[in-house]
């Protein structure tokens, strides 16, 4: 299996990482995929990277939730470190209106920006959308370039988004612990697409599956979510696997 998204660079892992990454190793685990947040999370990232090489891979973006003031001093740092050395990804971008709508504007020129990014270097986008799937899907229609890849992470969007994202070549749908949660309308939005344009992610530390909901999620928990789709799926958890892995090694040009 693939995380493909995953944060374990962060503080809540300090204190058992190598633990929390043999667990990833003996859940199956064959690549966990880091996406950045800002300036401050690249040197943890990188170092989480360099420390376990075989398993890590990292990313490099803004999140919208760090579009603040100092928004294009963030973003050229950014792209001094795009610059430096290859990373898999743009990533982790987007936008989030779920809190706030102070910057909505500048959310939206950061993520013009690093959709230019990704056209040009050929990589493909991590895409963080919170309450803002028609933005998202506006912005990416004014300026689409067909050499445009990517996955819309934690996918919490309706039917008709799902519908849309199956339209764009080239895109996926991340799907981690949420569609584990009880109210959930995951299962009935994924019943009605299938699984063949779908990515396994974490998120880690953030929205464990179920019966781990309330605490740390860890990339050993993807076997939950794995499991989850198989059953909605009524299909063996070796092919959803299968199919998963495939779509991440081709998206994020991963050797299998």
């Amino acid at each position: 299996m693939i995380d493909t998204h995953s944060h374990i660079y962060l503080e809540q892992f300090d204190a058992d990482r190598d633990e929390t990454i043999a667990r990833a190793r003996a859940a199956g685990l064959a690549k966990i995929l880091l996406p950045n947040i800002d300036s401050t999370s690249v040197a943890p990232m990188l170092a989480a990277e360099a420390a376990y090489p075989d398993l890590c891979s990292a990313m490099i973006g803004l999140h919208p939730g760090s579009v603040k003031e100092n928004y294009r001093q963030e973003l050229q740092y950014i792209e001094s470190c795009l610059d430096k050395r290859p990373f898999i990804a743009i990533g982790e971008i987007g936008m989030d209106l779920y809190w706030d709508t102070t910057f909505k504007k500048e959310q939206e020129e950061v993520l013009r920006i690093q959709l230019q990014w990704s056209a040009e270097k050929g990589l493909p986008v991590v895409l963080h959308t919170r309450s803002a799937y028609p933005e998202i899907f506006r912005l990416i229609d004014k300026y689409y370039d067909s050499r445009l890849s990517g996955v819309f992470h934690s996918f919490s969007g309706s039917l008709e988004d799902a519908r849309l994202i199956e339209q764009m070549p080239n895109f996926y749908i991340g799907i981690g612990g949420p569609i584990s949660y009880k109210n959930s309308t995951l299962p009935t939005i994924l019943a009605s697409i299938g699984y063949e344009r779908l990515m396994l992610e974490t998120d880690a530390p953030y929205l464990p599956p179920v019966p781990y909901r309330g605490k740390r999620n860890e990339p050993a928990y993807l076997v939950h979510t794995r499991d989850k789709l198989a059953a909605l799926f009524d299909v063996s958890p070796g092919l959803i696997t299968e199919v998963t892995t495939r779509n991440a090694c081709k998206l994020f040009k991963l050797t299998q």
